[in-house]
C-alpha cells in the first residue's frame, strides 16, 4: 500500500513537472523565456472575466467620470506612445472606490486598476503614471501568466506529496502542508522579482510616454508613508520593501538616461479630485 501511494505520488509530481518545463516563450519585450500557461487571447479572456470581480472587492468603480476619464487618458498615453503599444493587449484603466487601500492591480490581457485611496496621495501626472506604467509592466512581461504556471505546478507537488505521505494518521497530511508552505515561499521569491521588472519596465514606459520617471521615486515614498504598523519583512512578501525599490528605480533610470533625464520629459498636471 505505501509503495502503491509513493507510485502515484511520484506520477502525479512528474506529470507537473514536465507539463510545466515543456512549455516554454521567450517574451520579445523583456527578452525573458518564460513558462506561460496561458495564451494569449485566454489571458484577455481571463482578465475581462475577473474584472468584475476585481472591482467588486474594493466596493465597484469609483463614481466620478472624470476622475475614471483622467486616469483612463493618462493610461491610454502611456500605452499609445510606448512599447506597450505594440502588443495585442486589450488595456483599460479604471479607479475603484475604496478610500483606504494604497494599492493598484494589474489583471491579466490589460485590465488595470488603482485605488482611489492611492490617487488620492498622488500629487501629479508623472506619479499616476508611473502606476498605471508600472502595472502596464506587469502585463507586458506576463507575470500573471508565468504565475498561474507556477501555481499549477505548486499545486501538483502539494498533491503529489501529500499523496506519496498518506497513511491511517496525520503524516500525509502534515507533509502536504510543508509542501503548501515552501511552494508559497518559492512564489514569493518569483513575485518580488516580477515587482523589480515591473519597476523597470514602467521607468521605461513613462518615459516613452513623456513623462519624467523621477516622479517614481517620489511615489516609492508616498507607498513608504502609507504603510501602517510593523512592515513585514521583505523576505516574506511578494512586493519589495518601497525604500529598497527607490534604489532599483534611480539604477533604472541611470541606466536609461546615463546623460541625465531630457529636460522635456515633464511631471504634468497637478492632481486635482473631488471630495
Amino acid at each position: 500500500m505505501r509503495r502503491g501511494r509513493f507510485l502515484v505520488g511520484l506520477v502525479v509530481a512528474l506529470v507537473s513537472v514536465i507539463g510545466y518545463y515543456s512549455v516554454r516563450q521567450t517574451n520579445p519585450i523583456t527578452g525573458q523565456t518564460q513558462h506561460i500557461a496561458l495564451t494569449h487571447d485566454q489571458e484577455i479572456a481571463l482578465g475581462v472575466q475577473s474584472a468584475p470581480e476585481m472591482a467588486a472587492q474594493f466596493g465597484g468603480l469609483d463614481p466620478d467620470p472624470s476622475i475614471q476619464a483622467d486616469v483612463a487618458a493618462i493610461g491610454q498615453r502611456v500605452v499609445r506612445v510606448s512599447v506597450a503599444g505594440t502588443t495585442d493587449y486589450q488595456f483599460s484603466f479604471h479607479v475603484l472606490r475604496d478610500p483606504e487601500t494604497v494599492n493598484a492591480f494589474a489583471l491579466p490581457g490589460g485590465p488595470i486598476f488603482i485605488t482611489r485611496g492611492l490617487l488620492n496621495r498622488l500629487e501629479n501626472e508623472a506619479e499616476l503614471a508611473g502606476v498605471l506604467g508600472h502595472e502596464t509592466g506587469h502585463v507586458i512581461a506576463r507575470h500573471s501568466a508565468a504565475q498561474i504556471a507556477k501555481s499549477r505546478l505548486a499545486q501538483g507537488l502539494v498533491v503529489a506529496v501529500g499523496a506519496a505521505g498518506s497513511d491511517d494518521g496525520s503524516g500525509g497530511r502534515h507533509a502536504a502542508q510543508v509542501a503548501a508552505v515552501v511552494a508559497q515561499m518559492v512564489q514569493l521569491k518569483y513575485g518580488r522579482g516580477d515587482e523589480i521588472q515591473a519597476d523597470t519596465l514602467g521607468v521605461r514606459l513613462m518615459s516613452e510616454a513623456g513623462y519624467d520617471p523621477r516622479a517614481m521615486i517620489e511615489l516609492m515614498r508616498i507607498l513608504e508613508q502609507s504603510g501602517s504598523g510593523e512592515r513585514p519583512p521583505e523576505f516574506m512578501s511578494s512586493h519589495p520593501d518601497p525604500g529598497n525599490r527607490r534604489g532599483i528605480i534611480d539604477q533604472a533610470i541611470r541606466t536609461r538616461f546615463p546623460s541625465g533625464v531630457p529636460e522635456q520629459l515633464t511631471l504634468g498636471r497637478r492632481i486635482k479630485l473631488s471630495s
